[in-house]
C-alpha cells in the first residue's frame, strides 16, 4: 500500500513559493517603487512600510514549509538511507535552506537598521543618498543591495533540490539507486 504525503508536501512546495516569490517580487516590485517616490526623504519609509506588512507572511511561509520539509524528510527516511544520491540531496537542501534562513534573518537586521535613517533623503532604499553620511544606515543600504537577490536565489535552489527529489522517486530511479548501494559495496559498482 502506497503512503501519501500531499499535506506535508504541499506544505513544503507552498512554503517555498511564498518565501522566494515573495521576497522576489519585493525586492523588484517594492524597492523599486519606494526608489521613485517623488521626495526622497518618504522612500525608506515606504519601503520599510512594505517590508514590515511582508515580514509575517515571510515568517508564516518559513515556518509552513520548515515543518513541510521535515515531514516530507520523515517520509522518505528508508530512501534517505538506502537510495544512492537521495542522503546527497536532502543534505544539499538542507545546506541551502540553512543558509536562505541565515540570510533572511540577516537582511531582516539589516533593514531594521536601514529603517534607522527614515527622514534622511536616499536614491532607493539599498542606495544612499548622494550626500549621505557613511555610517551604519548607508553600510546597511549596500550590504542589503546583495542580500535582497541572495534569499531568491538559495531559496530558488531549494526548489530545484525539490525536482531533483521529485526525480529520484521515480520508480526507475528508486530501482536503479537502492541497487547501486549494494553493489557499491560488493566492489562490483563505481
Amino acid at each position: 500500500m502506497t503512503l501519501r504525503n500531499t499535506v506535508v508536501r504541499s506544505m513544503n512546495d507552498l512554503g517555498l513559493a511564498a518565501w522566494f516569490g515573495g521576497t522576489l517580487a519585493n525586492a523588484v516590485a517594492l524597492n523599486g517603487a519606494a526608489a521613485s517616490a517623488t521626495e526622497a526623504k518618504e522612500r525608506l519609509r515606504l519601503a520599510d512600510t512594505g517590508w514590515d506588512r511582508w515580514t509575517p507572511v515571510n515568517l508564516a511561509a518559513i515556518g509552513v514549509h520548515l515543518v513541510g520539509s521535515v515531514g516530507v524528510g520523515y517520509a522518505n527516511k528508508s530512501r534517505v538511507a538506502t537510495q544512492k544520491g537521495v542522503l546527497a540531496s536532502s543534505i544539499a537542501k538542507t545546506a541551502l535552506t540553512a543558509a536562505a534562513l541565515g540570510v533572511t534573518a540577516y537582511s531582516r537586521v539589516l533593514g531594521r537598521k536601514v529603517a534607522e535613517g527614515e527622514g534622511r533623503p536616499v536614491e532607493g532604499i539599498t542606495e544612499p543618498g548622494l550626500d549621505a553620511p557613511d555610517d551604519g544606515v548607508s553600510a546597511a543600504q549596500r550590504q542589503l543591495a546583495v542580500f535582497q537577490w541572495a534569499i531568491p536565489v538559495l531559496t530558488g535552489a531549494v526548489a530545484v533540490i525539490n525536482a531533483v527529489h521529485g526525480e529520484q522517486q521515480r520508480p526507475n530511479q528508486q530501482l536503479r539507486g537502492i541497487l547501486a548501494r549494494p553493489a557499491q559495496a560488493l566492489g562490483l559498482a563505481s
